[in-house]
C-alpha cells in the first residue's frame, strides 16, 4: 500500500475539532502574543551579516532538516524546525500522537552556529504527554523549537534570504489560489542557493484548518522539512510537514503555525514571540517580488490544475465503476430470485 503522505528529513546516512477548544486556545494565544510583543525584541543581527536565521540547516542526530522562523522569549532566542525532525521513526510515521522522538534536552547543530542548541519543546512529545485524541492534531501539529546558545543570540536575524519577512502571524489561514513562498535548505541541492527559494500557491485548508495543502515550482525534497512558509503579506503561516502522494502528487503538506502555537501555549510549552522584521533592530529588505516570479506561480499553476483534473477524473471514473459494480449485483440477485420462484414453481404439484 503507497501512504497517504510522508515525512522526510534527509539521514546524513541514507536519505531517508477540536473547534471550541482550539479556538479558546488561539484566542488566549492571539491574547498573550499582543502583550509579549510589546517588550523589545533581542538586538538581531543585519540580515547581510546573520550567520543564523530562517532557512539555515539544523542536524539532529543524523536528521537534517531546515529552519523555519525565530522566536524569543525574555531570556532565550530560538530557531524553529519540525518536531518529526527529531522522531525516531520512519518516514510514513506520521501521526504525531503514537510516533517516537528524541527527548526535550537533545542538542541540535544550527547551521551558522559556533555551539550546538538543544531541543526545548517538541509538539510529538507534548501531545503524548497530554494524550490527545483529536486525529486532525495528532496527525498535523508537527511543530518544535531549539533553543539557541547564549554566545550565538548577536548572530540572528529572523528574516528568510531572499523575501526579508515574515511582517507576522497569519492567525486565519491562506485561501485556495493564494501566492506562497518558502525557502528549502535541503543537502540535496548542493549548497546551490538560487534553488532554495520557492514560489507556489495554496490548493486550500484542510484538517480543521490544522493543514494546507501547497504546491510550489519544485515541491520540497527530504531535508527541506520544517520549512517556513508566508503568505502574499509575508506573513509566517506554516511549516513544511509532509510530501504527499494522494490524491495531488507532488504538493506539500503544510503544518498550521498559529495553531501549533497555540497548543503549545495551551500545554504549558515556552510563552515564545515569533520574531518579524517589523520589529527587528536591523532592517531587512523587502519581499521579493516581480517578473521573475511570474513564472514560477504560472508554471505551478498549471501543474496543480492538471493534477486536480487527473485526479477528479480518477475518483469520478472510480465512483461510477462502484455504481456500475453495483447495479450488475443488483441485476444478478433479481435474477437469482427470478429463477428461485420459478423452480419452486414447477415443483408445485398440479391437480388432474
Amino acid at each position: 500500500m503507497i501512504p497517504a503522505s510522508i515525512r522526510y528529513p534527509s539521514k546524513k546516512a541514507p536519505v531517508h475539532q477540536r473547534s471550541l477548544a482550539l479556538l479558546g486556545a488561539l484566542l488566549a494565544f492571539g491574547a498573550c502574543a499582543g502583550t509579549a510583543q510589546a517588550a523589545n525584541p533581542p538586538a538581531f543581527a543585519a540580515p547581510a551579516t546573520a550567520t543564523v536565521h530562517p532557512g539555515v540547516m539544523t542536524f539532529t542526530k543524523g536528521s537534517q532538516c531546515t529552519a523555519n522562523f525565530v522566536f524569543y522569549d525574555a531570556t532565550t532566542t530560538y530557531i524553529g524546525q519540525a518536531a518529526h525532525c527529531s522522531g525516531t521513526g520512519g518516514a510514513t510515521e506520521t501521526d504525531g500522537c503514537t510516533a517516537k522522538s528524541l527527548p526535550i534536552g537533545t542538542p541540535v547543530e544550527v547551521g551558522g552556529a559556533s555551539k550546538p542548541g538543544r531541543l526545548a519543546y517538541n509538539s510529538w512529545l507534548t501531545m503524548q504527554a497530554a494524550k490527545e485524541k483529536d486525529a486532525d492534531t495528532c496527525q498535523n501539529n508537527d511543530f518544535a523549537l531549539v533553543a539557541l546558545d547564549s554566545a550565538d543570540a548577536g548572530s540572528v536575524s529572523p528574516a528568510i534570504p531572499t523575501f526579508g519577512v515574515p511582517t507576522g502571524l497569519n492567525t486565519t489561514g491562506v485561501e485556495a489560489g493564494e501566492t506562497v513562498r518558502s525557502y528549502g535548505n535541503s543537502g540535496l541541492r548542493g549548497g546551490i542557493a538560487l534553488l532554495s527559494p520557492k514560489t507556489g500557491f495554496s490548493v486550500g485548508q484542510g484538517s480543521g484548518g490544522w493543514s494546507h495543502t501547497v504546491y510550489t515550482l519544485t515541491p520540497g525534497l527530504p531535508g527541506d522539512s520544517g520549512s517556513g512558509f508566508i503568505d502574499a503579506r509575508g506573513r509566517a503561516f506554516g511549516i513544511l510537514s509532509t510530501l504527499s502522494l494522494l490524491p495531488l502528487p507532488g504538493s506539500n503538506g503544510v503544518s498550521d503555525l498559529s495553531r501549533a502555537l497555540a497548543y503549545m501555549g495551551a500545554h504549558g510549552g515556552p510563552a515564545v514571540v515569533l520574531a518579524d522584521t517589523s520589529r527587528a533592530a536591523a532592517p531587512v529588505p523587502a519581499a521579493a517580488s516581480g517578473p521573475a516570479q511570474a513564472p514560477a506561480t504560472k508554471a505551478t499553476t498549471t501543474k496543480a490544475k492538471k493534477a486536480a483534473a487527473k485526479a477528479k477524473k480518477a475518483k469520478a471514473k472510480a465512483k461510477a465503476a462502484k455504481a456500475a459494480r453495483a447495479k450488475a449485483k443488483r441485476k444478478a440477485a433479481a435474477a437469482k430470485a427470478r429463477r428461485a420462484k420459478a423452480a419452486k414453481k414447477k415443483a408445485q404439484p398440479v391437480r388432474g
